[in-house]
Protein backbone atom coordinates (compact mmCIF):
# COMPACT_ATOMS: atom_id res chain seq x y z
CA UNK A 1 0.00 0.00 0.00
CA UNK A 2 1.07 3.65 -0.63
CA UNK A 3 2.52 5.00 2.57
CA UNK A 4 1.07 8.80 3.47
CA UNK A 5 2.78 11.54 4.52
CA UNK A 6 2.36 15.48 5.84
CA UNK A 7 4.84 17.58 5.01
CA UNK A 8 4.37 21.50 6.70
CA UNK A 9 6.32 24.36 4.97
CA UNK A 10 6.07 23.20 1.29
CA UNK A 11 5.45 26.73 -0.38
CA UNK A 12 9.18 26.73 -1.23
CA UNK A 13 12.69 25.67 -0.52
CA UNK A 14 13.23 22.13 1.42
CA UNK A 15 9.76 21.58 2.06
CA UNK A 16 8.48 21.52 -1.80
CA UNK A 17 11.74 19.57 -2.79
CA UNK A 18 11.19 17.30 -0.16
CA UNK A 19 7.28 16.92 -1.40
CA UNK A 20 8.28 16.62 -4.89
CA UNK A 21 10.67 13.70 -4.13
CA UNK A 22 8.70 12.24 -1.71
CA UNK A 23 5.59 12.01 -4.93
CA UNK A 24 8.82 10.86 -7.12
CA UNK A 25 9.42 7.88 -5.17
CA UNK A 26 5.75 6.89 -4.35
CA UNK A 27 4.63 8.37 -1.32
CA UNK A 28 1.05 10.06 -1.28
CA UNK A 29 2.41 13.55 0.33
CA UNK A 30 -0.64 15.33 1.69
CA UNK A 31 1.27 19.15 1.36
CA UNK A 32 0.66 21.84 3.68
CA UNK A 33 1.55 25.34 2.99
CA UNK A 34 0.74 28.55 5.60
CA UNK A 35 -0.72 31.07 3.06
CA UNK A 36 -4.25 30.05 0.72
CA UNK A 37 -2.39 31.08 -2.17
CA UNK A 38 0.07 28.29 -1.74
CA UNK A 39 -2.12 25.55 -1.24
CA UNK A 40 -3.37 26.41 -4.15
CA UNK A 41 0.06 27.38 -6.03
CA UNK A 42 0.51 23.43 -4.62
CA UNK A 43 -2.82 22.02 -5.91
CA UNK A 44 -1.91 23.46 -9.16
CA UNK A 45 1.17 21.47 -8.97
CA UNK A 46 -1.05 17.63 -8.65
CA UNK A 47 -0.69 17.75 -4.75
CA UNK A 48 -3.14 17.03 -2.39
CA UNK A 49 -2.59 20.01 -0.05
CA UNK A 50 -4.17 21.58 3.13
CA UNK A 51 -3.99 24.88 4.83
CA UNK A 52 -1.86 24.77 7.81
CA UNK A 53 -0.46 27.90 9.83
CA UNK A 54 1.10 27.01 13.21
CA UNK A 55 0.33 30.09 14.52
CA UNK A 56 -3.25 29.04 14.81
CA UNK A 57 -4.25 26.25 16.90
CA UNK A 58 -7.89 26.83 14.61
CA UNK A 59 -5.45 26.01 11.68
CA UNK A 60 -3.51 23.06 12.88
CA UNK A 61 -6.59 21.52 13.99
CA UNK A 62 -8.63 21.80 10.63
CA UNK A 63 -5.02 21.29 8.75
CA UNK A 64 -4.65 17.70 10.26
CA UNK A 65 -8.45 16.78 10.29
CA UNK A 66 -8.61 17.35 6.50
CA UNK A 67 -5.20 16.00 5.85
CA UNK A 68 -6.84 12.98 7.71
CA UNK A 69 -9.99 12.69 6.05
CA UNK A 70 -7.98 12.51 3.00
CA UNK A 71 -6.19 9.36 3.68
CA UNK A 72 -9.53 7.60 5.67
CA UNK A 73 -7.70 8.52 9.01
CA UNK A 74 -4.43 7.03 9.25
CA UNK A 75 -0.80 8.51 8.48
CA UNK A 76 2.53 7.22 8.19
CA UNK A 77 4.63 9.90 8.56
CA UNK A 78 4.89 13.47 9.29
CA UNK A 79 7.80 15.69 8.29
CA UNK A 80 7.50 19.05 10.63
CA UNK A 81 9.36 21.09 8.15
CA UNK A 82 8.10 25.13 8.60
CA UNK A 83 9.87 27.49 10.84
CA UNK A 84 11.26 31.07 10.11
CA UNK A 85 13.78 33.27 11.89
CA UNK A 86 14.19 37.14 13.34
CA UNK A 87 17.60 38.28 12.82
CA UNK A 88 18.48 40.56 15.60
CA UNK A 89 20.85 40.82 18.85
CA UNK A 90 19.18 39.47 22.04
CA UNK A 91 19.46 43.09 23.60
CA UNK A 92 17.05 44.14 20.81
CA UNK A 93 14.73 41.72 20.70
CA UNK A 94 11.24 42.65 22.68
CA UNK A 95 9.22 40.04 24.08
CA UNK A 96 6.46 40.38 21.54
CA UNK A 97 9.11 39.16 18.65
CA UNK A 98 10.07 35.92 20.88
CA UNK A 99 6.64 35.05 21.91
CA UNK A 100 5.84 35.14 17.40
CA UNK A 101 8.16 33.10 16.79
CA UNK A 102 7.54 30.44 19.37
CA UNK A 103 4.27 29.84 18.39
CA UNK A 104 5.30 28.69 15.54
CA UNK A 105 8.79 27.16 15.62
CA UNK A 106 7.47 25.14 18.81
CA UNK A 107 4.35 25.52 19.96
CA UNK A 108 2.55 24.78 16.90
CA UNK A 109 5.02 22.20 16.15
CA UNK A 110 4.36 20.83 19.34
CA UNK A 111 0.58 21.15 18.60
CA UNK A 112 0.68 19.25 15.32
CA UNK A 113 2.94 16.49 16.60
CA UNK A 114 0.49 15.90 19.62
CA UNK A 115 -2.11 15.67 17.67
CA UNK A 116 -0.69 13.13 15.36
CA UNK A 117 0.88 10.89 17.96
CA UNK A 118 -2.83 9.06 18.79
CA UNK A 119 -3.48 8.78 15.10
CA UNK A 120 0.15 6.35 14.93
CA UNK A 121 -1.06 4.62 17.99
CA UNK A 122 -4.00 3.79 16.95
CA UNK A 123 -2.83 2.20 13.42
CA UNK A 124 0.15 0.90 15.29
CA UNK A 125 2.72 2.30 13.60
CA UNK A 126 4.24 6.00 12.11
CA UNK A 127 7.10 8.02 11.83
CA UNK A 128 7.73 11.94 13.13
CA UNK A 129 10.90 13.49 12.29
CA UNK A 130 11.53 16.92 13.07
CA UNK A 131 13.15 19.26 11.42
CA UNK A 132 15.85 21.40 13.61
CA UNK A 133 18.90 22.55 12.83
CA UNK A 134 22.88 22.93 13.61
CA UNK A 135 21.69 25.95 15.74
CA UNK A 136 19.75 23.79 17.31
CA UNK A 137 23.40 22.53 18.63
CA UNK A 138 25.26 25.50 18.62
CA UNK A 139 24.25 29.16 18.49
CA UNK A 140 25.29 32.27 16.36
CA UNK A 141 25.31 35.74 16.93
CA UNK A 142 22.51 37.69 15.52
CA UNK A 143 20.27 34.77 15.54
CA UNK A 144 18.89 34.48 19.40
CA UNK A 145 14.89 34.03 18.24
CA UNK A 146 16.09 31.33 15.71
CA UNK A 147 18.26 29.20 17.79
CA UNK A 148 16.16 29.53 21.04
CA UNK A 149 13.11 27.84 18.97
CA UNK A 150 15.18 25.27 18.10
CA UNK A 151 16.95 24.64 21.32
CA UNK A 152 13.96 24.28 22.83
CA UNK A 153 12.56 21.73 19.84
CA UNK A 154 15.59 19.68 20.44
CA UNK A 155 14.44 19.23 24.01
CA UNK A 156 10.98 18.24 23.42
CA UNK A 157 12.22 15.85 20.49
CA UNK A 158 14.69 13.92 22.56
CA UNK A 159 12.48 13.49 25.16
CA UNK A 160 9.83 12.33 23.05
CA UNK A 161 12.12 10.24 21.31
CA UNK A 162 12.71 8.54 24.87
CA UNK A 163 9.21 7.84 25.70
CA UNK A 164 8.27 6.59 22.33
CA UNK A 165 10.61 3.86 22.75
CA UNK A 166 8.09 1.40 23.45
CA UNK A 167 5.70 2.00 20.87
CA UNK A 168 5.89 1.77 16.81
CA UNK A 169 6.41 5.09 16.50
CA UNK A 170 9.88 6.52 15.81
CA UNK A 171 11.25 10.17 15.95
CA UNK A 172 14.21 11.44 14.43
CA UNK A 173 15.44 14.69 14.33
CA UNK A 174 17.27 16.05 11.19
CA UNK A 175 19.99 19.10 11.81
CA UNK A 176 20.43 21.04 8.65
CA UNK A 177 23.14 23.65 8.42
CA UNK A 178 23.42 26.20 5.40
CA UNK A 179 21.07 24.46 2.33
CA UNK A 180 19.35 26.95 0.09
CA UNK A 181 15.96 28.22 0.78
CA UNK A 182 14.41 31.36 1.52
CA UNK A 183 14.69 31.80 5.01
CA UNK A 184 16.79 34.84 5.01
CA UNK A 185 14.28 36.60 2.30
CA UNK A 186 11.31 35.56 4.69
CA UNK A 187 13.08 36.77 8.01
CA UNK A 188 13.39 40.82 6.47
CA UNK A 189 9.98 41.77 6.83
CA UNK A 190 10.06 40.37 10.80
CA UNK A 191 13.47 42.31 11.02
CA UNK A 192 11.84 44.83 10.07
CA UNK A 193 8.61 44.86 12.24
CA UNK A 194 10.47 43.98 15.56
CA UNK A 195 13.87 45.19 15.55
CA UNK A 196 14.59 49.15 16.25
CA UNK A 197 18.39 48.36 15.20
CA UNK A 198 19.12 52.62 14.64
CA UNK A 199 18.51 53.33 18.19
CA UNK A 200 19.87 49.82 19.12
CA UNK A 201 23.72 50.38 21.30
CA UNK A 202 24.54 48.28 18.24
CA UNK A 203 23.73 50.29 15.42
CA UNK A 204 27.43 50.61 13.87
CA UNK A 205 27.10 46.64 13.93
CA UNK A 206 23.70 46.41 12.40
CA UNK A 207 24.67 48.87 9.70
CA UNK A 208 28.33 47.49 8.95
CA UNK A 209 27.34 43.25 9.50
CA UNK A 210 23.88 42.10 9.55
CA UNK A 211 22.15 44.70 7.20
CA UNK A 212 24.43 43.92 4.17
CA UNK A 213 23.77 40.28 4.93
CA UNK A 214 20.07 40.26 4.85
CA UNK A 215 19.86 42.81 2.04
CA UNK A 216 22.42 42.23 -0.50
CA UNK A 217 22.66 39.07 -2.99
CA UNK A 218 26.40 37.42 -1.36
CA UNK A 219 25.54 34.30 -3.51
CA UNK A 220 25.52 31.00 -1.60
CA UNK A 221 27.14 30.69 1.71
CA UNK A 222 30.04 28.66 2.24
CA UNK A 223 29.49 24.88 2.81
CA UNK A 224 25.60 25.20 1.21
CA UNK A 225 23.51 22.86 -0.29
CA UNK A 226 21.03 22.67 -2.68
CA UNK A 227 17.60 20.88 -0.62
CA UNK A 228 18.05 17.87 -2.10
CA UNK A 229 20.35 16.86 0.72
CA UNK A 230 17.77 17.00 3.30
CA UNK A 231 15.54 15.28 1.41
CA UNK A 232 18.09 12.60 1.07
CA UNK A 233 18.50 12.12 4.96
CA UNK A 234 14.54 12.52 4.94
CA UNK A 235 14.17 9.43 2.70
CA UNK A 236 16.09 7.43 5.14
CA UNK A 237 14.73 8.24 8.42
CA UNK A 238 11.10 7.63 6.60
CA UNK A 239 12.06 4.48 4.91
CA UNK A 240 14.85 2.64 6.50
CA UNK A 241 14.52 -0.33 8.81
CA UNK A 242 16.60 1.30 11.13
CA UNK A 243 16.16 4.82 11.16
CA UNK A 244 18.95 7.30 12.91
CA UNK A 245 17.46 9.34 15.96
CA UNK A 246 19.56 11.86 13.95
CA UNK A 247 20.91 12.80 10.93
CA UNK A 248 23.45 15.95 10.13
CA UNK A 249 22.92 17.99 7.26
CA UNK A 250 25.90 19.70 5.55
CA UNK A 251 29.55 19.41 6.30
CA UNK A 252 29.15 22.00 9.43
CA UNK A 253 26.49 20.31 10.92
CA UNK A 254 28.86 17.65 11.04
CA UNK A 255 31.82 19.32 12.47
CA UNK A 256 29.96 22.20 15.23
CA UNK A 257 28.20 18.73 16.55
CA UNK A 258 31.47 17.60 16.95
CA UNK A 259 33.00 20.67 18.07
CA UNK A 260 29.91 20.96 20.76
CA UNK A 261 31.33 17.73 22.11
CA UNK A 262 34.63 17.89 22.73
CA UNK A 263 35.53 21.74 23.24
CA UNK A 264 35.48 24.04 26.13
CA UNK A 265 32.67 26.28 26.20
CA UNK A 266 35.22 29.10 25.70
CA UNK A 267 36.95 27.73 22.99
CA UNK A 268 34.01 26.80 21.30
CA UNK A 269 32.84 30.58 21.65
CA UNK A 270 36.03 31.09 20.32
CA UNK A 271 35.77 29.27 17.25
CA UNK A 272 32.21 30.84 16.89
CA UNK A 273 32.83 34.20 17.11
CA UNK A 274 36.13 33.47 14.71
CA UNK A 275 33.83 31.73 11.95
Amino acid sequence: MTKSILITGCSSGIGACCARGLRARGWRVIASARKAADVAALRADGFEAVQLDYADPASVETGLANCLEMTGGTLDALFSNGAFGIPGAVEDLPRGALAEIFETNVFGVHDLTRRVIPVMRAQGHGRIVQHSSILGLVTLKWRAAYVSTKFALEGLTDTLRLEMRDTNISISTLNTGPVTSKIRQNSIPLFEKWIDWENSARADQYRNGLLKRLYEERGPDPFELPPEAVLKKLVHALEASRPKPRYYITTPSYFMSTAKRVLPTRALDWLIAKG
